[in-house]
């Protein structure tokens, strides 16, 4: 299956192009680059250099590939930049994600994936958060990430396309910027390996579900076939404290750095976990990383390269 992903340079992203491809489906890459980095991108993936905001240019790339899916990753990611910026927020999120729905229906597309985030709960009025939880975000970027969810609905009704809308918690991993809920790993990852002392905002009693990008890729590759016209969360179900985390690992690191504490920022949540058992039925989808297992081929991954950059400077 031909499949086109926009973000694919990411994070997120070029996990899923990784996956597909080792399906064997044939994948197709937008990106600007302005997050993203180009070695990212699978050598057997067709790459388009190309902002979302361009639609001029996205027709011609839908044209030319003709794709049977699209999973449209690209986004504004951060919440602190949302705060500070929310009309570039909204344009990247939300006109950007019409322009991607637009060109779904002009070149017959017959299905598109959203990756949302649970950032559009706001903060839960019970735990675990399920599908049915009201949504009230609480900062600018939990609304961009919600406000395509309707159009994303409401050009299904109107033009016969198909969906799956992911809301997932905190992903992890390689290739990591470190931005959004789950960049503390990529930032803990960082000071740890520069013997540096984390941070952690407030008292770190805050509670997160870290989910591991693979879990997440393969969420997308089952998406394909199944979870039509669904909104699924895509969570490990189990709260862990930032705390937790760190501690979790400094054993990794063989580290013992007393982390910094600095104030709460706004627009974060307290403790949030979600519901995934709608995705474990509807998918067949399952956690198949613990985080114990996902954050040491992350911490792994990422010893490598700054053992490889420091042998090259010495």
């Amino acid at each position: 299956m031909k499949v086109l992903i926009t973000g694919g340079a990411g994070f997120i992203g070029s996990n899923v192009v990784d996956l597909l491809i080792k399906e064997g489906h044939s994948v197709v890459v937008v990106d600007n680059l302005s997050q993203g980095k180009k070695e990212n991108v699978h050598r057997g993936a067709v790459f388009y250099k190309c902002d979302i905001l361009d639609i001029d240019k996205l027709s011609v790339i839908f044209s030319t590939e003709q794709p049977k899916v699209v999973i449209h990753n690209a986004a504004q990611i951060d919440v602190q930049t949302s705060l500070k910026e929310p009309a570039l927020d909204s344009e990247i999120n939300i006109k950007g994600t019409i322009n991607i729905l637009e060109c779904c229906i002009k070149f017959g597309v017959k299905k598109i994936i959203y990756p949302s985030s649970a950032a559009v709960y706001g903060n839960p009025k019970y735990l675990p958060v399920d599908e049915n939880h009201q949504v009230e975000p609480i900062s600018f970027y939990g609304i961009s990430k919600h406000t395509p969810e309707h159009y994303i609905k409401t050009y299904a009704e109107l033009y016969n396309i198909k969906y799956t809308i992911f809301r997932y918690a905190n992903v992890y991993g390689i290739r990591q910027d470190p931005k959004g809920e789950g960049g503390v790993v990529s930032i803990f990852i960082d000071k740890l390996l520069n013997n540096k002392a984390p941070i952690i905002f407030g008292d770190g009693n805050q509670t997160r579900d870290f989910v591991y990008v693979k879990n997440i890729a393969k969420a997308n590759l089952l998406a394909l076939n199944s979870g039509d016209n669904q909104i699924l969360n895509i969570s490990t179900e189990k709260p862990v404290t930032v705390n937790e985390l760190l501690k979790i690992m400094e054993e990794i690191f063989n580290s013992n750095l007393e982390a910094i504490h600095e104030n709460e920022r706004g627009g974060d949540i307290r403790d949030s976990h979600l519901k995934n058992e709608k995705a474990r039925n509807l998918l067949n989808w399952k956690n198949e990383y613990s985080l114990v297992s996902g954050l040491s081929e992350t911490c792994l991954y990422y010893k490598e390269i700054y053992e490889a950059e420091n042998e090259m400077h010495s």
